[in-house]
This record gives C-alpha cells, sequence and structure tokens, in this order.
C-alpha cells in the first residue's frame, strides 16, 4: 500500500452520501454536497461524484490550538455547513468529538477520504497526489520547507523539499518520519508507522497534534 498512488475522479462536484456528520453542537446523519472548493446547500449537479459513505463519519480537520487563534465563534469557521471550506475527512465507523478536537490519526484502512478546499489529498487511505509534487512551486516551498519548533514541547518537525518529513522528540532524532502534502494553509501526513495526520498553517504558526511550532 505505502508505495501506491490513487488519482481521485475530477469532478466540479461531489456528494458524501449517508455519513454522520460531526458538527460543533452534535452529529447528525445527513448527506454533505461540495461545490466550487466549499460546501453548498443546492443540489447536486448530474454529473457529481457520489460517495457511499453510509457507516462512515465526516469530521472536520481541526485542533484544539488552531480554533483559539481566529476570530469570534472559532468552531463556526471549521463547521461542516454551507458557504465553509469543504476540508474534511471521512473516517470509516464512529469517531468521537474529542479524537477530532485534539489529536485526531486514522489508519489507512479505516480512512475513506480527505479533502481540503474540495480537492482530495487521500482515497481509501492512498494518497492522491505524487510525493513533492506540490512543493515545485517556490512560494509554497518557502512557506512550508524548513524546521519547525516548539520549543516547550521539546518537538522540532523537519519538513525536507522532497517531501518527507522527520520528526524530533525530546532529543530523539527521527522519532517519526513519514511523507507530507500541503494545499493552502493545510498539512496532511501520512506517517511511516502506518497512520495519518493532519495540521493547519495560521499566521505563520503550524498547529499540528496540539503541537505549536514556529520557524527555527
Amino acid at each position: 500500500m505505502w508505495g501506491r498512488q490513487v488519482t481521485a475522479r475530477a469532478t466540479s462536484t461531489l456528494v458524501v452520501r449517508g455519513a454522520t456528520v460531526w458538527h460543533p453542537g452534535g452529529t447528525a446523519r445527513e448527506d454533505l454536497h461540495v461545490s466550487g472548493g466549499r460546501f453548498s446547500a443546492a443540489p447536486a449537479a448530474p454529473d457529481a461524484e457520489v460517495l457511499d459513505a453510509r457507516g462512515g463519519t465526516a469530521v472536520p480537520l481541526v485542533v484544539d490550538t488552531a480554533p483559539a487563534r481566529v476570530p469570534a465563534d472559532p468552531r463556526a469557521a471549521y463547521d461542516l455547513t454551507p458557504g465553509n471550506p469543504a476540508t474534511f475527512a471521512v473516517v470509516r465507523g464512529p469517531v468521537r468529538g474529542s479524537r477530532i478536537r485534539s489529536v485526531l490519526v486514522v489508519r489507512p484502512d479505516d480512512l475513506v477520504g480527505v479533502w481540503v478546499a474540495g480537492h482530495a489529498e487521500a482515497r481509501d487511505g492512498v494518497p492522491t497526489r505524487a510525493l513533492g509534487r506540490d512543493l515545485t512551486e517556490p512560494t509554497v516551498r518557502s512557506s512550508w520547507v524548513g524546521t519547525w519548533w516548539d520549543r516547550r514541547r521539546g518537538m522540532a518537525q523537519h519538513l525536507h523539499a522532497d517531501g518527507r518529513y522527520a520528526e524530533t522528540r525530546g532529543g530523539r532524532a527521527n522519532a517519526f518520519t513519514g511523507r507530507y502534502w500541503v494545499r493552502q494553509e493545510r498539512i496532511t501526513y501520512l506517517d511511516d508507522q502506518g497512520f495519518w495526520a493532519f495540521g493547519e498553517l495560521l499566521d505563520g504558526v503550524l498547529h499540528h497534534a496540539g503541537f505549536i511550532l514556529e520557524r527555527a
């Protein structure tokens, strides 16, 4: 699996059908409609891709450290509701709210898909883009590649230009290693130990799994 890459079907619209959708106030069984990179209240177009997500949970990609840096009503900015960016994951089975808010890690076998602004980053636990291709643009590379530090917690994350990463934790080099992809302000990790994880860049600060990382 780790050497495979899939290419998501190129469609302008997507319907995620039958998932349990996580909202800040609770969950609901409903369909999600994606158009133009955002959730939409409009009916799906005839050529929309339809994803059968029955038995799965649709969740936002958010950690507790990130909403504190956005304006009033921060949870609403991450809600899977019409008008918001379609940045979310669909996970097989139920997902507890505490897992979403703190450290969302997902085994490849449990990951139906990940979307950032409507673009599929992974489908069926497999990445949709070649390693490092997103980093060929100089402005993207300069925004992400380098070493990021959470000195308070003794963690350094090294994002390499080839799309690989390595983490130093508690002075132990290569505590975690793997691949990563970036799109807009989001980063998606696939660790060599066999799990997907997620982060967000806000005001030049990288938020990931409870860590708050700044450029070295």
